[in-house]
């Protein structure tokens, strides 16, 4: 499994905003919501298709939203990417053939 500053770079790689060097999750997470935020508030309709493109369970935002009623959404939204994208990370590593495989063996 890869380290977590492995993780945090590859992590920033597939969000739609950039910071500089090598970020925290923390500062991942503060300018995820800055975007989300804008979304909301100028573009909803692009928040929208970006969270169904990442796959963001459209119940859990719901039941996220609802139990936390008096916090930021965007926060909560970028958890919930940041979150998901992770585990798409994870995945892809965990199931990542080695350079021994062959193409019949990876089926």
């Amino acid at each position: 499994m890869e380290n977590e500053a492995s993780l945090l770079t590859e992590l920033q790689e597939t969000l739609p905003v950039k910071t500089d060097g090598r970020p925290t999750m923390e500062e991942l997470i503060l300018r995820m919501a800055e975007y989300v935020n804008g979304l909301i508030e100028g573009d909803f309709q692009q928040l929208v298709s970006m969270l169904y493109s990442i796959d963001v369970s459209e119940s859990r935002l719901r039941s996220v939203l609802k139990t936390h009623p008096g916090e930021d959404a965007g926060r909560l939204i970028a958890e919930l990417i940041i979150e998901r994208q992770l585990q798409k990370i994870r995945t892809r590593h965990q199931y990542r053939s080695g350079p021994a495989d062959t193409d019949e063996e990876k089926w």
